[in-house]
């Protein structure tokens, strides 16, 4: 096996046109919606960072100038909070200039999210590298993307995340057959089905949006048909890694079981939303208070009706 160097860099996949939260997305990309003070896309900068990779890639699309506005810096503003004495807010604004690294690539055609990852072969080259997706929002209490890093560089194969769901949510997922490896906490991925029916699915082990990817799926997407939806689906090259043997053959997975905000949807974007800026250290407390109060004034058939959901 092929000794090659440690993860350093992060893919994050932004070309998505956000279309289930128009029209909030018109003129705003999705990766820019606030989640408590802060947009979506800087906590998934944020949790690349944080495991040591200070090399983002993000692979943008048409209407996602804001991305790369909100990373740069503001000396207009700047300038005006330092006058004001105004630190603290001056400290937030200059944080995510100072994240790390950040390039951008344009997709140009939607053809998937495979051929997003590919879009990013010319930057990463010969190296192992990480895939962050933006609809889940990973906690930074909890650990996950290291463990990913250190799985795949014992294993020499790819990783994927994955969480247990519902039996009934699985179909909105891909879905692992895996095998369990004894003595350690990862699994081994024989088989994905994308999508399947309760009937059709192997477990109920969901893959997430979080990937640490051997640099031999860039050969294998290049070579990847369009599946579903008429694109080139990441999923299909795990498939085939997952099956393939020698240098970079295999896929492997880590279970995650920490906190994990869903921003896929309006209704799990809002819950998200809430969640965090009830655990938050300046709006927790009173708005856990003010939540309470809500909820016990809510209509009897409302409040029957939101604990059926």
């Amino acid at each position: 096996m092929t000794l090659l160097p440690r993860v350093s860099k992060a893919v994050i996949p932004a070309a998505g046109l956000g279309t289930r939260f128009l029209p909030a997305t018109k003129a705003m990309p999705k990766e820019m919606l606030p989640v408590v003070d802060k947009p979506a896309i800087q906590y998934v900068v944020q949790e690349a960072v944080n495991a040591g990779l200070t090399d983002v890639l993000m692979i943008t699309g048409r209407n996602k100038r804001a991305l790369e506005d909100h990373f740069d810096r503001v000396p207009v503003t700047e300038q005006l909070l330092e006058e004001k004495g105004d630190r603290e807010r001056l400290a937030a604004v200059q944080h995510a200039t100072d994240l790390g690294e950040i390039h951008y690539v344009r997709q140009g055609d939607p053809k998937g999210l495979g051929h997003a990852v590919l879009r990013a072969k010319t930057h990463v080259g010969n190296e192992p590298f990480a895939v962050l997706l933006g609809d889940d929002l990973i906690d930074e209490r909890d650990e996950l993307l290291t463990t990913m890093i250190e799985v795949q560089e014992r294993t020499g194969g790819s990783v994927v995340a994955l969480i247990e769901v519902p039996a009934d949510k699985i179909s909105s997922y891909g879905c692992a057959d895996m095998t369990v490896i004894e003595g350690e906490k990862y699994v081994r991925v024989n088989h994905l089905v994308e999508k399947p029916s309760l009937e059709e699915a192997p477990s109920n082990l969901a893959v997430i949006g979080r990937y640490v990817l051997h640099p031999a799926v860039f050969e294998v997407l290049e070579h990847t048909a369009p599946g579903r939806g008429n694109e080139i689906q990441l999923t299909d090259a795990l498939q085939t890694l997952a099956t393939m043997e020698g240098e970079g053959g295999g896929v492997y997975g880590v279970v995650f079981r920490g906190r994990r905000y869903d921003t896929g949807d309006k209704l799990s974007y809002l819950k998200a939303v809430v969640t965090l800026a009830c655990e938050s250290e300046d709006l927790g407390e009173d708005l856990r208070e003010w939540l309470g109060e809500f909820t016990a004034e809510l209509p009897a058939e409302s409040s029957r009706m939101a604990s059926t959901r």
